[in-house]
C-alpha cells in the first residue's frame, strides 16, 4: 500500500538517510513505551470528548483514567451505536460521539442489515493515516535498499461515493485518502514516485482508470522497482486486464497516442505528458504477451521488480498461488494493517512468508483493548466470538501490553473520532513482541464465510439468501436437503459457488431458468458491498449453483469424521475451503447454473435518496 510522507522538502535538500533514521527511531520509542503512550492516548481522547453525549450518557463524568473508563463504558458493536450514527448522518451536528466535527463517513466493507457500516471520521485522522503510511518505506528500505532510485507501479482506484441525508460524504477510506490533499498534493518524496499520474487514479471510470494506469506502467517498465495494489485480488484483476487488452496498449505505445475509448480529458492530458512513440518497447511487450505461458509475466515485463506489495493475509491468502505464478515467486509483501475504523499497525519484517506476516500495532493510533477468543472444536474450528458480552466478559478485556503469546483476541478500539470500546470484528493471534508492543497475525474476520474481494458474507446472510431462493422450487415440489458454499478464485473475477443437494418429490423436471432465477435471488438478497462488486467494480463474477448427486453430503460427513470430527457434534459446514473437500463436492456435480444478470445496486444506503 502506498505511503504519504509528512515532511515537505525539495529534491535538493532531501536527506533520505536522516528521515529514515528518524522514522525508525519513532517506531523504537513508541513500542518501547507502549503502555505510557496508550495511557496518554486514552487520556487525550477522553479529555477532549468529556462532554460528548455518548460518554455523558454512560456516566463517565469527565474522568480520563483507564479504570473508570473500563468500569462505566460498555464494549460496543455497530448496532449499539447505530442510532447515534443515523442522527449524525441525518444532519444532527451536536456533539454526539465526538467534540470535533464529523468531516465525513467512511463506508466499511463490513455490513449491518445488508448496508455498509458508516464509520465517523474527523479531519485530523488524515494526519494519523499519513503518519502510518510514512513508516512503511523506511522499514522496507532496511531490507531492500535503493527503492528511492525508481518508481512504484501501484494499481489504485477510487470507488463511488454518496451523500447522507445531512449532506456528509460517505465513501471508502481509500477513496477519501486518495482525494485528500495529503495524497494529491503530497510533497516530494522518492518513495511516493508512482508510474500512475494522480488523474488516472482519481478517474471514476474503472475501465479508463485501469487502462491508463497499465499504459503508464508499461511505458515506464524499466523504472519500476516494486508493483502492487491494495488487495491481491485487485492486482490479479490488473494482470487479467492486461491479458485481454495488451494489443490495444501496445498500439498506444507504438504510436505514442491514446486509444479513443479513453475519453476522460484529465486522464488523456496527464498520460500524454508521459507517452511518446516507442516501437521497440511495443514489440518487446507484444513478444512477451504473445507467448503461450504467462508464468513470470511480471518479471518479464518489469524486469527490475523487487517485490509485489499486496495484502495476502486473511481471505486474500487464496490468491497466493496465482500471484506466485505471475511473479516468478517474487516476495509478496504485506506492509500494513488498517480498516475503516482506524489504521492500526505495520509489518516490521516485510520479506517474511505470507503465512508468517505479523503486524506491530502502533500505540499512537488509537487506544487498543483485546477480547480473549476461544475456539470451537467442531469440524470448522471457527473462533467462538460471543455476540453480546456478559458483565464478566466485559471485565476480561486486556490492554495492549498484557496480551499473551500464542493467544487469540478480538480487536477492540477507542478512536479519536468517536468510537469507544468498539469491536472491530478482527481475530488476531499474538506472534511476538517489538519491545513492549505486541505483534499479531491476522487470523480472520469473525463470522465471515465467503469473500472474493472486499465483500464479506456471513452465515446468517447466506442462510437468508438461500431461503429466499428456495421459493422458486416450491411449484416443482422440490426443496434443498443440504447446501454448502465456497469462494472460487480460479476464475477472474472470482465468484461464489453454492452446492445444493435437492429433495425432489414432484415429477415435473425443473427447467434451467428456475435455477438461474435462484442464483439471481440469492445475489439480490446479499449485502450492498457484494452487489457493488458485481455491478460497479466488476470485482465479483456471477454466482453459480451446482446441483450435486443425492448422498453427497453424507459422503462429506464421512470424510469430516475420518479426519477426526466428532459424529455427535458434526454440523454441515456452510462454507468449504479445504481443497480435498471442494474436489469431493465437484466430483459429484450433475449440473450447474449461473446468475443470468447483475443484481440491483445503487450508491448510498437504500433509505437515502441515492446521493442527493
Amino acid at each position: 500500500m502506498p505511503e504519504a510522507p509528512k515532511i515537505s522538502l525539495k529534491p535538493t535538500d532531501y536527506n533520505l538517510v536522516e528521515k529514515n533514521k528518524k522514522t525508525l527511531q519513532f517506531i523504537e520509542d513508541v513500542t518501547a513505551n507502549a503502555d505510557e503512550v496508550q495511557k496518554h492516548v486514552l487520556s487525550e481522547i477522553l479529555t477532549r470528548n468529556a462532554n460528548v453525549e455518548y460518554l455523558v450518557k454512560h456516566g463517565l463524568k469527565g474522568h480520563n483514567d483507564r479504570e473508570t473508563f473500563k468500569k462505566v463504558i460498555p464494549v460496543s458493536t455497530y448496532e449499539d451505536i447505530q442510532q447515534e450514527i443515523n442522527r449524525i448522518a441525518n444532519g444532527d451536528t451536536s456533539k454526539i460521539l465526538c467534540s470535533r466535527p464529523i468531516s465525513e463517513f467512511l463506508t466499511s466493507s463490513g455490513t449491518s442489515g445488508g448496508e455498509r457500516k458508516l464509520m465517523p471520521t474527523i479531519e485530523e485522522e488524515l494526519e494519523r493515516r499519513s503518519l502510518l503510511y510514512s513508516l512503511l518505506m523506511p522499514v522496507m528500505s532496511q531490507f531492500v535498499p535503493g527503492l528511492d532510485k525508481g518508481k512504484g507501479m501501484y494499481f489504485l482506484f477510487i470507488k463511488s461515493e454518496a451523500k447522507t441525508p445531512g449532506g456528509l460524504l460517505a465513501r471508502p477510506v481509500l477513496t477519501s485518502y486518495y482525494k485528500s490533499s495529503h495524497f494529491k498534493e503530497r510533497p516530494y518524496d522518492p518513495y511516493t514516485n508512482y508510474t500512475s499520474p494522480n488523474e488516472t487514479i482519481l478517474c471514476p471510470d474503472s475501465y479508463q482508470s485501469m487502462y491508463s494506469q497499465l499504459l503508464c506502467g508499461l511505458y515506464q517498465n524499466k523504472e519500476v522497482l516494486r508493483v502492487g495494489a491494495v488487495f491481491a485480488s485487485g492486482f490479479i484483476r490488473a494482470i487479467r486486464f492486461l491479458e485481454k487488452h495488451w494489443t490495444l496498449l501496445c498500439n498506444d505505445i507504438r504510436s505514442g497516442t491514446m486509444n479513443p475509448q479513453i475519453t476522460d480529458p484529465c486522464v488523456r492530458e496527464a498520460v500524454m505528458k508521459i507517452l511518446k512513440p516507442d516501437p521497440m518497447l511495443a514489440d518487446f511487450i507484444e513478444a512477451e504477451c504473445s507467448k503461450d505461458s504467462w508464468q513470470g509475466i511480471i518479471t518479464r515485463l518489469w524486469p527490475n521488480t523487487r517485490y509485489v506489495d499486496v495484502i495476502v493475509t486473511g481471505t486474500m491468502s487464496q490468491y497466493i498461488p496465482i500471484l506466485d505464478h505471475y511473479s516468478n515467486n517474487l516476495p509478496l509483501v504485506c506492509t500494513m494493517y488498517a480498516s475503516s475504523e482506524c489504521y492500526f499497525g505495520v509489518n516490521l519484517n516485510p520479506l517474511c512468508k505470507p503465512s508468517e506476516v505479523s503486524y506491530t500495532l502502533i500505540p499512537t493510533m488509537c487506544y487498543f483493548e483485546f477480547l480473549p477468543v476461544h475456539r470451537n472444536n467442531g469440524v470448522t474450528n471457527s473462533p467462538n466470538v460471543p455476540k453480546a458480552l456478559t458483565e464478566k466478559e466485559q471485565q476480561e478485556l486486556v490492554d495492549l501490553v498484557d496480551v499473551k503469546l500464542g493467544h487469540e483476541y478480538e480487536l477492540v478500539v477507542t478512536t479519536y473520532s468517536g468510537l469507544y470500546r468498539y469491536r472491530v470484528g478482527d481475530v488476531l493471534r499474538v506472534a511476538g513482541f517489538k519491545n513492549k508492543a505486541p505483534q499479531f497475525n491476522f487470523i480472520c474476520r469473525k463470522n465471515v464465510v465467503l469473500s472474493i474481494d472486499s465483500d464479506k458474507t456471513d452465515e446468517v446472510e447466506l442462510q437468508n439468501a438461500v431461503k429466499n431462493a428456495v421459493n422458486h422450487l416450491m411449484p416443482f415440489d422440490a426443496t434443498i436437503s443440504e447446501y454448502t458454499s465456497y469462494a472460487d478464485t480460479k476464475t477472474i473475477p472470482g465468484h461464489y459457488v453454492l452446492f445444493w443437494e435437492l429433495s425432489l418429490n414432484g415429477s415435473t423436471p425443473i427447467p434451467p431458468s428456475v435455477f438461474e432465477d435462484c442464483c439471481l435471488t440469492i445475489e439480490e438478497s446479499l449485502n450492498s458491498v457484494y452487489r457493488q462488486g458485481r455491478v460497479s467494480d466488476k470485482s465479483i463474477g456471477p454466482l453459480e449453483i451446482k446441483i450435486v448427486e443425492p448422498g453427497t453430503f453424507d459422503k462429506l460427513m464421512d470424510y469430516a469424521i475420518s479426519l477426526g470430527a466428532s459424529i455427535n457434534q458434526y454440523k454441515t459446514p456452510r462454507c468449504v475451503k479445504f481443497a480435498p473437500i471442494v474436489e469431493l463436492m465437484n466430483s459429484r456435480v450433475v449440473s450447474s447454473y449461473f446468475s443470468p444478470k447483475c443484481p440491483k445496486w445503487v450508491p448510498g444506503h437504500k433509505k437515502w435518496n441515492n446521493g442527493d
